[in-house]
């Protein structure tokens, strides 16, 4: 449900501020009520409802809360991860850099009754911890088809063309430096196809009001279609050793879980027990497990239990009953049980997509993926010689792929889907934002890694690639903000243009994030 949406206020008292409180927290992300969210810290939740994150006291007044304030900051995912991935270059290149290899090829051993379980540390990051990723990628994917720009097909027609040539350009690109190479280099024609979002998104966040918020709503759905794409890819040829038993399992799983999902059933706890297990069925089959993260998302329901109205008038029906619950004989009992069902009802009178996204998004973008990159991300350059690496054919294709190809690929799919009328481009986005976007989408670094561990066992052909991915990415992302930095501002294309068509006045007004001052 819109969390933001506008409802009668029912009377305040102390049940009313704990399901205020509640129902602040899983308030939607980029939704007017997240503001109000955990923290505590804004608008009317500070009022309500204040825990020791809100105190005076040193610790979270000095680090809690401007670290949960970072964590807000639409490139500080980017942030993050960078610094994971330099932190994995510096320990994989120090004197002690055999240590990086001995302690990520640890094995961890579970045995419980038939189930066996031994995978190494870093097969564990990209086969369960990256599920977590994944899980939101389908969270986000499912929102934006269903609610978001991919729902209505015309405005999903644009980013969508554009991301199928932004993702077989560079595959193309990527055979063409490998092809009189054969043998495994041949398999990582998928590695430039990636975009992302992290890092993508956050360089646009520190250019401002330089780029309109048609041209990054464009971005983010281009990326989201790429995901789609990428995922694909995983799918169909990225899948070793197929076992069609434990994939029937897994499928068998997801369908156990869409029936309880249609009959009612509301438990976490439920799902949870079930997601891991379909989880590990398909682990066992030879897809790649972080796939069943896709699916489970893709399964969470969109839509609330209860609808606004729903939700006023049964709280409404439990605030009436206050007074007479505060003056019965066992008042504390009787005004909890109103209380906990009010805080039910509020938890239910937001979709468990919302829900699940809110909790999880930061885990995701915090803790797994710098995880998964510090985990990936080292090349140790003392035992490679660099020249020959960087000089490789697979170096060279995925970073012409990723950088040349991803700007001629998105750029000239948009042109031609604009010129044959399928799209237009979005409100106040020229061509130059499109180009310095398109060169953004360049930056390929998570997917990009965890198709290079799925497509190499080599690890030269390993480590190639990764240099491959830090070229490009880089290369990709300074390009991409200078051009959009030094070009002109969304105000100042619409004043040229009414120039040159001999419109005089004011311009109409600017969005709102138009006219916020550059970062």
């Amino acid at each position: 449900m819109d969390v933001g949406a506008a409802r009668p206020a029912p009377p305040p008292h102390p049940l009313q501020w704990r399901a205020t409180a509640w129902r602040d927290t899983v308030a939607k992300p980029g939704s007017p009520a997240s503001d109000t969210n955990v923290t505590g810290m804004a608008r009317e939740s500070d009022i309500v409802h204040s825990t020791w994150v809100n105190s005076d006291r040193r610790i979270p007044s000095r680090f809690i809360r401007p670290l949960l304030r970072f964590t807000r900051v639409e490139a500080a995912g980017g942030m993050v991860l960078l610094v994971a991935a330099v932190a994995a270059l510096i320990w994989a290149n120090a004197p002690f850099g055999e240590s990086y290899d001995h302690f990520w090829e640890t094995h961890i051993t579970i045995e419980i009754g038939p189930v066996h379980f031994d995978e190494a540390l870093k097969e564990i990051v990209n086969d369960a911890l990256m599920v977590i990723f994944f899980f939101v990628v389908g969270l986000e994917i499912k929102r934006e088809i269903v609610v978001g720009d991919l729902s209505d097909p015309k405005r999903a027609a644009l980013p969508a063309i554009a991301a199928l040539g932004g993702m077989a350009v560079p595959a193309l690109i990527y055979v063409a430096f490998v092809a009189g190479t054969g043998g495994e280099a041949t398999q990582g024609w998928g590695i430039p196809m990636a975009t992302d979002i992290a890092f993508s998104v956050g360089v646009v966040s520190l250019l401002g009001n330089r780029v309109s918020l048609g041209a990054k709503l464009f971005l983010l759905a281009l990326a989201i279609a790429d995901d789609i794409g990428a995922i694909t890819v995983i799918a169909i040829f990225y899948t070793s050793d197929l076992s069609l038993a434990w994939l029937a399992a897994g499928i068998v799983g997801l369908g156990v879980i869409y029936v309880a999902s249609r009959s009612g059933i509301r438990s976490l706890l439920f799902y949870g027990v079930a997601g891991t297990a379909v989880w590990f069925f398909v682990f066992e089959s030879g897809v790649h497990a972080t796939l069943a993260g896709v699916a489970l998302g893709f399964l969470t329901p969109v839509g609330s239990w209860y609808s606004d109205d729903e939700y006023y008038r049964r709280s409404r029906l439990i605030l009436e009953r206050y007074e007479m619950d505060a003056a019965a004989p066992r008042r504390r009992e009787r005004v909890d049980e109103g209380a906990l069902a009010l805080s039910s009802i509020a938890r239910e009178s937001v979709a468990p997509l919302d829900r699940l996204e809110r909790a999880l998004h930061p885990w995701s973008s915090f803790f797994v993926v710098p995880i998964f990159a510090l985990a990936n991300a080292g090349v140790r350059f003392t035992e490679i010689d660099t020249g020959d690496v960087v000089t490789s054919p697979v170096t060279l294709g995925v970073a012409f792929g990723l950088v040349v190809g991803k700007l001629a690929g998105i750029t000239a799919a948009t042109w031609i889907a604009v010129r044959t009328g399928i799209g237009k481009l979005p409100r106040r986005t020229g061509w130059q934002q499109i180009v310095g976007l398109a060169l953004l989408a360049g930056i390929g670094f998570t997917v990009s890694l965890f198709i290079t561990e799925l497509a190499f066992t080599d690890e030269l052909l390993s480590d190639s690639a990764k240099v491959g991915i830090f070229i490009g990415s880089t290369v990709a992302g300074v390009a991409g903000f200078l051009f959009l930095r030094t070009g002109k501002t969304p105000a100042e294309e619409l004043e040229a243009g009414r120039e040159r068509m001999g419109i005089d006045g004011p311009p109409p007004a600017a969005d709102a994030d138009e006219q916020a001052p550059a970062g």
